[in-house]
This record gives structure tokens, sequence and C-alpha cells, in this order.
């Protein structure tokens, strides 16, 4: 295999974020990380203490969400959001930009509001994915084309202090040509952008889109670091199946990944 399984597992943040799970459901989502050794959960926020409870000693870190999934709170709302995630057991956070104020070039809001939560997180020692929410900015803002607009949150991202950028929430919808709504997070071309617009001190994570293992190979050819997806059993449950075959001699050539499928 072309990397270890531990370093596929290491990469995924296991997402429990659907609106509709249940304690339950997200008890036994703590315990599925736990048994393939994730690097994280990426929970509810009234659900973190619960989860860092669960995950104590597993090695599986626990990330809470601030302003999820569309970022609309005020900055002190995020801010206080993240304090209290942090109190309760979370060492990430996952905070989504204002997307209006981005389309709208108010570039100062932006850094102030990314800051706010970097500063909050990192004095209780946790670090900062900042999600952008690509589907919304195809079509470019503030004068700028979509790829401007993105390499532009990318710098202003890492000057408020963010460890990683992050494509999307895997919850965005976007209208299509048949008037359906469609979800497309993470892609090639995206992942590419983003990893050539910062330093290598912060790091890249993709969302939405990525459900087998090849979409997840990908997303470590093109530099990035985690990947937030549900489909964590059946993306590690594959890896086991081909390092079996390719033990036995019996593996099928190497496949392509695909990215940019939406959801999570």
């Amino acid at each position: 295999m072309k990397y270890t399984y531990e370093e596929m597992a290491k990469m995924i943040d296991h997402s429990l974020l659907n609106p509709t799970l249940m304690d339950k459901e997200l008890d036994n989502g703590c315990k599925l990380a736990a048994e393939y050794g994730v690097a994280s959960v990426c929970i509810k926020s009234y659900y973190v203490a619960r989860a860092a409870e669960l995950l104590k000693g597993t090695g599986v870190k626990v990330g809470g969400v601030v302003g999820f999934p569309h970022g609309n709170s005020a900055t002190e709302v995020k801010r206080y959001e993240t304090q209290l995630a942090c109190k309760a057991g979370a060492v990430e956070i996952d905070m989504v930009i204002n997307i209006g104020k981005a389309l709208s070039g108010d570039w100062a809001y932006i850094e102030h509001d990314i800051r706010s939560v970097c500063e909050e997180a990192h004095k209780h020692g946790a670090k900062v994915k900042v999600i952008f929410e690509n589907d919304y900015l195809a079509n470019g803002g503030a004068g700028l084309s979509g790829d401007d607009l993105k390499r532009c949150l990318c710098r202003i991202s890492e000057q408020a202090g963010a460890d990683w950028v992050k494509t999307s929430t895997g919850y965005s919808f976007i209208k299509g040509p048949d008037g359906k709504f469609i979800s497309i997070g993470a892609t090639e071309p995206d992942l590419k952008l983003m990893r050539a617009s910062v330093s290598a001190r912060v790091q890249v994570k993709a969302a939405g889109g990525v459900r087998n293992l090849d979409g997840l190979i990908l997303v470590r050819d093109l530099g990035g670091s985690r990947c937030g997806t549900a489909a964590t059993k059946a993306i590690l449950d594959e890896y086991r199946k081909r390092a079996e075959a390719e033990t036995a001699g019996t593996a099928d050539r190497p496949r392509k990944g695909v990215l940019g499928k939406g959801g999570y």
C-alpha cells in the first residue's frame, strides 16, 4: 500500500454532525472512532463533554464546531462558543467564516472574526480549522474571481492565526442547472489552490465528498493532512481489504481517486 493504515486513519476527522444524529448514535460514533484509531471526532457542540469522556485515553482527539454550518453568528458568540467547547474538552475547533462578509470584501471583519476564535482556542491549547465553504465562493465576490477570493481567504486565515484552512462543511447546497440543490464539497483544484496559498505552517483539510479510500489517498497526495468524513468505517475497512489482498498477491491495479461528489 502507498501509505500505512495509521497514516490513513490519522487523516480522518470522523464527522458526527448530521442534525438527526441522536445521543446513542453519537456515543456509537465515538466508539467507532476509537476502534479505528482516527485522528479525531468532529462532533456537535453540546456533545463535546460526553465525547471527551468516551475518548479519554484512546488517542482520538475531540473537535467542536463553531458558527456551524453557516458562519452567521456574531464574532463574540463564536468566541464564546469556542471557549465553552475548549472548557468541555475540545482540542480542535472547526469554525465557519462569515460567508456574506467574505463575498462583500469586508476583510477587516473576516480577519477579526477568525482571529477572535484563534486567540480564544490557542489560549486553551486548542487548534483551529477555518472553513471557507467553497461551494458558495465559486463565482467570486468583492471584485475577485472565485479562485482569487479563496487565495485571499487563505492569506487572511494565516495572518489571523489559523492552524488549518478547510474547504467545506459538507452541508452547503447550491442550485444546479436543473433547479435541484447539490453539495459539491472538496475538489482537487481547490485543494491544490489552498495548499499553494498558505505556508507550510498551515495545514489543509478537505471535507464533503470524500467517501472512499481512493478519495482519501488523493487528498493526501494533494497535500491535505485531514479529511472530514462520516464514511470512516467503509474507508478503513477497504484499506484493510486491499492490504490483505496485496500481501496475498491478489491486489488490483491502483485506482484513481475522485473528489467533489458532495456530502460527508
